[in-house]
C-alpha cells in the first residue's frame, strides 16, 4: 500500500482536498539497464464525502510519479473525506480524514 496523504479543510461551505499518494506510476515503457521496468500505475480513484461517492475517477499511466490532486466540495468542518485506489497490479490504499 503506497503512503496516503489526505488534507480536508473547511472554509465558508466548501471543502477543499487536497490528496497527494506515493506511487511509482511506471508505465511499463521505461528502459533501466536495457530492461524494460514493469507496469505500476493506479487505474481508479474513488472520493467520498460522508459516505457518498464525490468523484471516480480512471486514472491511467500517464500521470506522473506520486499524483497530487486538489478538489473542492461544498460541506463544514468535521466531515468525514475518504480517498480509495486500486492499482494495475491489484493493489489497493485508502486513507480516511475529517476536514479541519
Amino acid at each position: 500500500m503506497a503512503k496516503i496523504k489526505l488534507k480536508p479543510k473547511a472554509r465558508k461551505g466548501v471543502i477543499s482536498i487536497k490528496a497527494l499518494i506515493k506511487h511509482p506510476m511506471e508505465t511499463g515503457f521505461r528502459k533501466k539497464k536495457g530492461k524494460l521496468v514493469p507496469a505500476n500505475h493506479i487505474d481508479h480513484m474513488v472520493i467520498l464525502h460522508n459516505g457518498n461517492k464525490i468523484i471516480d475517477a480512471d486514472i491511467g499511466s500517464s500521470v506522473s510519479k506520486d499524483p497530487y490532486f486538489k478538489f473542492k466540495v461544498a460541506g463544514a468542518k468535521g466531515d468525514t473525506i475518504e480517498l480509495k485506489y486500486k492499482d494495475n497490479k491489484g493493489k489497493t490504499g485508502s486513507k480516511t480524514a475529517k476536514s479541519k
